[in-house]
């Protein structure tokens, strides 16, 4: 979201004596850079900024990652879920995401406790998936409302 203007400021605050640590996340290609016509980089950043910059690249977590995740986050809240509900959670995590995911135990182990049960199953999971849906099928919703939601 950065125009011309903003990457010679940061130009020239790197340059000074104390320059401040500079964080930036993109998932923008080959681009043409904000505030110009023509000029293209790769993130939209212009050369002479992106040759300063250290790239690291990010890659998803994998279901087997997101899988370990979910147990520690688990373990540390001091809930036990069944190794069905850890799948069915670790999916969750690798399709929509691994936030989804992780905001879906404390309610699934409300529900487990509701229903007599003190370990996490994927009836509970799934529960809570039709009580509180992800931002991917809530776009779906509002775009399926045919305006309803907003005038």
């Amino acid at each position: 979201m950065l125009d011309i203007e903003c990457f010679t400021y940061l130009n020239r605050a790197l340059e000074s004596p104390i320059s401040p640590i500079v964080i930036l996340a993109s998932n923008r290609g080959n681009t043409v850079i904000r505030g110009t016509q023509d000029i293209t980089g790769a993130h939209g950043v212009p050369p002479d900024l992106l040759a300063r910059l250290l790239i690291i690249p990010t890659h998803p977590y994998n279901e087997s990652e997101v899988q370990t995740i979910i147990r520690l986050r688990a373990k540390t809240e001091g809930l036990s879920l069944s190794d069905a509900a850890l799948q069915k959670l670790a999916q969750h995590g690798t399709n929509v995401s691994l936030r989804y995911a992780l905001q879906l135990l404390t309610p699934s182990s409300i529900l487990a406790k509701v229903n007599g049960r003190q370990e996490i199953a994927p009836e509970d999971v799934a529960e809570c998936e039709d009580l509180f849906i992800d931002a991917r099928r809530s776009a779906k919703v509002v775009e399926a409302g045919g305006g309803a939601f907003i005038s």
